[in-house]
C-alpha cells in the first residue's frame, strides 16, 4: 500500500519561498506519476498544482514559480516554491497515481503553508 508523507510547510511572508517534500513507500515509486495539490480555505476540492511522472505538468498559477522535481533513489518528490503569494496559502498534499491512471488514488495527509501579506 502507498504511503506518502509530506514536509516542509510552514508560515513565509508575501516574495518568501518554501520547499515541500513528499517520501514515498509502500510502492514501485518509479512506475508512479506524482503529484502536488492544494486546498485553500474555504475550498471544497484541492486544485492541482503540478505533477511529475512521465511528464512534468503544472497549472497557470504555478508555472513560472514552482518546480516540481523528483529522486527515484529516494522516493522523493519535491516542490520548490518561490514568490510565494497570499493566495498560496493552502494545505498542500502530495499525490500519487499509477502512470496508466487518470486516479489519483494516493494521498498524504498534508502540509501547512501560510503566506502572510
Amino acid at each position: 500500500q502507498v504511503q506518502l508523507a509530506e514536509s516542509g510547510g510552514g508560515l513565509v511572508q508575501a516574495g518568501g519561498s518554501l520547499r515541500l517534500s513528499c517520501v514515498h513507500s509502500g510502492g514501485t515509486f518509479s512506475l508512479l506519476d506524482m503529484g502536488w495539490f492544494r486546498k485553500a480555505p474555504g475550498k471544497e476540492e484541492p486544485e492541482f498544482v503540478a505533477r511529475r511522472g512521465d511528464q512534468e505538468e503544472y497549472s497557470d498559477f504555478a508555472k513560472d514559480r514552482f518546480i516540481i522535481s523528483r529522486d527515484n533513489d529516494k522516493e522523493m518528490v519535491v516542490l520548490q516554491m518561490d514568490s510565494l503569494k497570499p493566495e498560496d496559502t493552502a494545505v498542500y498534499y502530495c499525490a500519487a497515481r499509477r502512470l496508466s491512471s487518470n486516479y489519483w488514488g494516493s494521498w498524504g495527509r498534508g502540509t501547512q503553508v501560510t503566506v502572510s501579506s
